[in-house]
C-alpha cells in the first residue's frame, strides 16, 4: 500500500514563486530585503518589540541566553520533556541545565516542579510548548517574577497555538520559534527570536551576524564602511530564500493549522474506544498546534513491536519526544518520573496538513490492531489473537 509518512511539509507553487523572485533579485543570502520583511511581519503578527530571523530555533535559544546574560555556573531550569535544545543552549554558555518534570496530561512543564527547583544560583526558566501544546505561562510567570528570573518560551513546535487567547511565541519576554520541515510554518530549516524588549532583539541580531551587523546594509551605504569586530558573534543568519518561503507560509498558518486540527479530531474520534492507548487532551484555556500527534500506550504494550509492524505496513511513526534528563550528555542529577514514563510509552503517528481522511482512518485501524497484538495479554496463553 502507499506509504503514509510521519511528516510532510506543505510547500507548493506559491513558495516556488517566492523563491524565483529571490533568485531574480540577485541576493539569496541572509539579512536582505526578504529577511527584513519577514522580521517586520513577525514583529507585527506577534505584537513584540523586535523579531530576529535566524537559522534555526536552537540558534534562537542560544542567542536568547546570551542576550539575557547567562554566565558559567548559572542554573537554568528547563522543561524535561521535549527536544533538548534549551538544555544544550545553557551548556553552550557553561551554565547548568536543571530539569523540571512535566504534567502527565499536557506533557508541559509542571509549575510546581519548577518552583521546587529554584535556588540562589537560578537565573531563568525555559518552558517548552511540548509538540505544540503551550505550557502554563500564568503560573510560570508568577514564579519568575517572585524570584527575579527570566522566562523564555521555547515555542519551536507551537506556531499557530494559543494560550488564554494569546499567541504561542509571545507568551514570555523572549519566544523562540522553529520553521523546521515538520512545523506549522516551514522553510525546511529556520527559526526566529521574538523579544518584548527591542534591546534584546538588537543584541541577538548583532550576535547572529558575527557581531558586525548586516553586510547587505553596509553594501548599500555610499562610501566604504568597514565593520569592527568588538565581541564574539555567530553565523546564525537566515537566508533570503528561506525568508521568502516563510512570508508565504505565515499567510497560510490558519489554513494549514485547520487541516492539522481536523486530523487530530479524526484520530481522537477513531481511537476513543481503544483501551490500550490514550489520546491527547487539550485544556480549555489553550489551543494546540499539532506539530506531532502522540498517543500514550498502555504499559502492557510492546511499543517497539508496534512501531516495527506499523513501519512494515508503510505507516510512519516515532518514539514521540525526549526525556532530556536521561540523555548521557547532560549527566543530570534530577529524576523526572512523569517525563521518563512518557518517554517510554508515547508513540508519534502521522500528523501533517497533507493527510487525507482515508489515510487517517488507515493509521487508526492499524494502530488499534497492532497495540492489541502486541499487548501482554495477547502474548499470554489464551489471550486474544
Amino acid at each position: 500500500m502507499e506509504p503514509i509518512p510521519l511528516v510532510h511539509a506543505s510547500l507548493g507553487e506559491q513558495e516556488l514563486a517566492a523563491v524565483a523572485e529571490v533568485f531574480a533579485s540577485g541576493w539569496p543570502a541572509g539579512q536582505g530585503p526578504q529577511g527584513k520583511a519577514l522580521e517586520a511581519r513577525l514583529a507585527e503578527k506577534y505584537g513584540v518589540g523586535d523579531a530576529v530571523a535566524v537559522s534555526n530555533c536552537g540558534a534562537a535559544l542560544h542567542l536568547a541566553m546570551l542576550a539575557l546574560g547567562v554566565k558559567p555556573g548559572d542554573e537554568v531550569i528547563v522543561a524535561d520533556y521535549g527536544f533538548p535544545a534549551p538544555a544544550q543552549a545553557a551548556l553552550y554558555l557553561g551554565a547548568v541545565p536543571v530539569f523540571a518534570d512535566v504534567r502527565p496530561d499536557t506533557y508541559t512543564v509542571d509549575p510546581q516542579a519548577v518552583a521546587d527547583l529554584v535556588t540562589p544560583r537560578t537565573v531563568g526558566i525555559v518552558a517548552v510548548d511540548t509538540v505544540g501544546m503551550p505550557a502554563d505561562y500564568t503560573e510560570l510567570q508568577a514564579i519568575a517574577d517572585r524570584h527575579g528570573l527570566f522566562l523564555v518560551e521555547d515555542a519551536a513546535c507551537a506556531v499557530g497555538a494559543t494560550y488564554q487567547g494569546r499567541q504561542a511565541g509571545a507568551l514570555a519576554e523572549v519566544g523562540c520559534l522553529s520553521f523546521h520541515g515538520r512545523k506549522g510554518a516551514s522553510s525546511g530549516e529556520g527559526g526566529a527570536l521574538l523579544a518584548r524588549d527591542p534591546a534584546i532583539g538588537k543584541d541577538a541580531r548583532l550576535r547572529s551576524s558575527f557581531g558586525i551587523g548586516s553586510i547587505f546594509d553596509m553594501g548599500n551605504v555610499v562610501g566604504l564602511p568597514i565593520p569592527t569586530f568588538t565581541e564574539i558573534g555567530y553565523n546564525f543568519k537566515l537566508s533570503d530564500i528561506a525568508a521568502a518561503i516563510l512570508r508565504i507560509q505565515l499567510g497560510r498558518i490558519d489554513e494549514l493549522l485547520a487541516r492539522r486540527s481536523a486530523v487530530a479530531a479524526q484520530y481522537a474520534e477513531l481511537l476513543a474506544g481503544e483501551e490500550l492507548l490514550t489520546v491527547p487532551t487539550v485544556p480549555q484555556d489553550r489551543t494546540h498546534a499539532w506539530q506531532t500527534y502522540m498517543v500514550t500506550l498502555d504499559a502492557s504494550v510492546d511499543r517497539a513491536a508496534v512501531a516495527a509492524e506499523l513501519r512494515g505496513q508503510g505507516i510512519g511513526c516515532g518514539h514521540g519526544t525526549f526525556a532530556a534528563h536521561v540523555q548521557p550528555v547532560f549527566e543530570a542529577k534530577q529524576t523526572c518520573p512523569v517525563s521518563a514514563d512518557l518517554f517510554a510509552r508515547q508513540l508519534a503517528v502521522p500528523m501533517h496538513a497533507e493527510l487525507s481522511a482515508d489515510q487517517v482512518e488507515r493509521v487508526a485501524q492499524a494502530l488499534s490492531s497492532t497495540v492489541r497484538t502486541h499487548s501482554a495479554s495477547a502474548r499470554l496463553p489464551g489471550g486474544p489473537a
